[in-house]
């Protein structure tokens, strides 16, 4: 143990000596009490934020938490070496308590009554650190735990129900970090995050050679050095941070809308009390962090330079008592050009993967807090909630729930992967669907800028691509009816704002029908009427009819002068008008459908086509029969005619 002063050199170091003592023991010492309350409630709610919070710090710094898989039967291994004789001490320790007690109470007694410690804990001392931290005195601080080596993954080492005792991080450890090595027999090839799901492992890599186990083997690494060092410093450098300052350029697409976002999810944390407050501002650090590093790669990878207005995102994930810097205000779109932006995120869950329900007035009230800023009216943001309320009540005659991108987000992502939408990058400046692509292209559908755009790619983009994709059997009726939603949220919103109308929507939703209207002329003839496929299929054409059908009564649809039938009956007779040669019909009359009209038709084209084919190459056969008759001697004919028959 480490008891922390100001300089490293100056720590104090506290190495209790027992192993005798694990040999047995005279003395018959009380086993100390547990002087940690465990948590419960509201507290231990914000106690494991706290403590999550602090783990964040120390996996940045070290690297992803890696908890292994384990060996096959590794857990008999290590239950097995308790019986061997070199392993004594371990077994004494977790089955004679006079010995426990004696070796708990005689480090408790080198330790002050107060201050911050940092614990080292190595195999079976390992063991010893978990039992001992909820011992420890009240005002005893734990500023870290590193356990290496540790056994603790095998239920054996529970001494006296420590995996119960330790259901949530004690009120008095900071953080704890196990490291493991693949080729320490003792892990079994695995961390302990399986019993104490709330602390971190982190897998080194050594020699594999007789020390493997040795604590000096892992104390020489440099992340465990890290992490100790961590637990004392909490840097480790005292030298001022460079932050990124950012040039004052424009904001291409991708920078627009995740600011955009990051925004709207402050001015919604602004509305927040209490407990939800806390936890969505926790949440949106993170999100935060995440998105400057996402835009900063990209950014550096296609040499542009960082704009002032992301740059000032950085947040330092590193220091759990960083705060998120509140995002600048964004005035980079038209009104026509920020529908697309504002019903995607109307529908998103900007804080994934985080989930925390805020109200839908909430929501709107930030919604309407954020097109104020962007000079666009207040009117706007209201309207996009009613916008998207009225597609609801359009397509809940179907049992059709608002379904937010965040619960569809892979399923939106396999409608651009199926219909083939390319994405490739595109020269700066340009808007609308080009620019989306474009920044699709770089981010890809994961995560929140990367959700986002997929669902204003699948708003916008006016391309087959999509029909073919969301007709796809591997796309549920659930996204089809997500996706439709948030075309028809954005549909009526325009008319709602006086906005032009964009094409794409009507065209979308056809191209969609027609798609499904064919797969289902082609499944249904030999298919069982109870088929699940069928049952999706029809999910999917209701969806698709209804929002056509609303959007032709609306006057939203194609015009009269585009299509003079398009204005004659609803939004669904012009689909079926137009998907008639895929229906099935019954041609021979005995009650079963044959053929789809367009087969039969080209079918009997081509027996048109076959016989008068033939027809012409008799007539054409005749001709040259002529004119090699017309070619040949008198001679020659008269050899010909004694040669028949009479």
């Amino acid at each position: 143990m480490r008891r922390e002063q100001s300089h490293l050199d100056a720590a104090e170091v506290i190495a209790p000596k027992y192993p005798n003592a694990l040999h047995g023991v005279d003395d018959n010492v009380p086993l100390p009490e547990l002087t940690v309350k465990a948590p419960s409630g509201e507290v231990a709610k914000r106690n494991r934020r706290d403590f999550e919070r602090r783990e964040g710090a120390i996996e940045v710094r070290l690297g992803r938490h890696v908890p292994g898989k384990g060996w096959f039967g590794g857990g008999a291994v290590a239950q097995g070496a308790l019986h061997v004789p070199v392993f004594d001490q371990a077994d004494n320790y977790l089955n004679n308590r006079r010995i426990r007690a004696f070796v708990l109470a005689r480090i408790i007694e080198q330790l002050p009554g107060s201050g911050r410690l940092v614990i080292v804990g190595h195999s079976l001392g390992s063991v010893i650190a978990a039992d001992l931290v909820r011992r420890l005195p009240t005002d005893v601080e734990v500023a870290g735990m590193v356990t290496i080596g540790s056994p603790l993954v095998n239920s054996k080492f529970h001494v006296d129900g420590l995996r119960g005792i330790l259901k949530e991080p004690p009120m008095n450890l900071a953080w704890w970090v196990n490291f493991w090595n693949p080729a320490d027999p003792v892990t079994t090839h695995r961390g302990i995050s399986s019993v104490f799901p709330w602390m971190i492992d982190h897998r080194i890599q050594t020699k594999v050679d007789v020390h493997v186990h040795d604590a000096v083997t892992y104390l020489r690494n440099e992340a465990v050095a890290t992490a100790i060092g961590y637990a004392l410093y909490g840097s480790l450098s005292r030298e001022v941070a460079v932050v990124d300052q950012g040039v004052d350029i424009s904001l291409d697409y991708a920078e627009t809308i995740a600011l955009m976002a990051l925004r709207y999810a402050y001015l919604t944390k602004t509305k927040l009390e209490g407990d939800q407050r806390e936890r969505f501002a926790n949440a949106l650090r993170q999100v935060q962090a995440h998105t400057f590093d996402l835009v900063k790669q990209r950014n550096a990878h296609d040499g542009r330079p960082l704009p002032s207005a992301i740059a000032s995102l950085a947040t330092d994930l590193s220091d759990p008592h960083s705060v998120a810097s509140e995002p600048s205000r964004s005035y980079h779109l038209s009104k026509e050009d920020a529908v697309v932006a504002l019903t995607s995120l109307a529908a998103a869950n900007v804080m994934q993967p985080f989930e925390i329900n805020v109200s839908r007035e909430i929501r709107r009230e930030a919604m309407e807090d954020l097109t104020i800023e962007m000079g666009l009216g207040r009117q706007l943001g209201s309207d996009v909630f009613a916008a998207a309320e009225a597609a609801r009540r359009v397509l809940s005659a179907g049992g059709t729930n608002w379904i937010k991108w965040a619960a569809i987000g892979v399923g939106a992502a396999a409608v651009l992967a199926t219909g083939g939408l390319a994405l490739a990058a595109v020269p700066a400046g340009l808007a609308g669907a080009a620019a989306i692509t474009s920044a699709l292209a770089a981010f890809g559908p994961g995560g929140m800028i990367g959700g986002l755009l997929t669902g204003a790619a699948l708003v916008s983009v006016g391309t087959g691509g999509i029909a073919v994709g969301l007709a796809s059997p591997t796309t549920s009726a659930e996204t089809v009816e997500a996706v439709v939603s948030t075309q028809l949220a954005a549909a009526i919103l325009r008319k709602s704002q006086g906005i032009e109308q964009d094409p794409a929507t009507w065209s979308n939703l056809i191209e969609t029908g027609i798609e499904l209207r064919r797969e289902r002329a082609r499944l249904e003839p030999l298919s069982d009427e109870s088929a699940p496929t069928l049952k999706e299929l029809k999910r999917k054409l209701d969806t698709i009819d209804r929002a056509l059908t609303y959007l032709s009564a609306e006057g939203l649809g194609q015009s009269d002068e585009d299509d003079p039938d398009a204005a004659k009956g609803s939004g669904t007779e012009f689909l079926q008008r137009a998907t008639e040669a895929f229906r099935s019909v019954d041609l021979d009359g005995d009650g079963i459908p044959d053929k789809p009209k367009a087969l039969t038709a080209a079918e009997d084209a081509a027996s048109t086509i076959k016989g008068a084919a033939a027809g012409a190459a008799g007539a054409v056969s005749s001709l040259f029969r002529r004119k090699r008759e017309g070619d040949r001697s008198p001679d020659d004919a008269d050899a010909e005619t004694a040669d028949e028959p009479s």
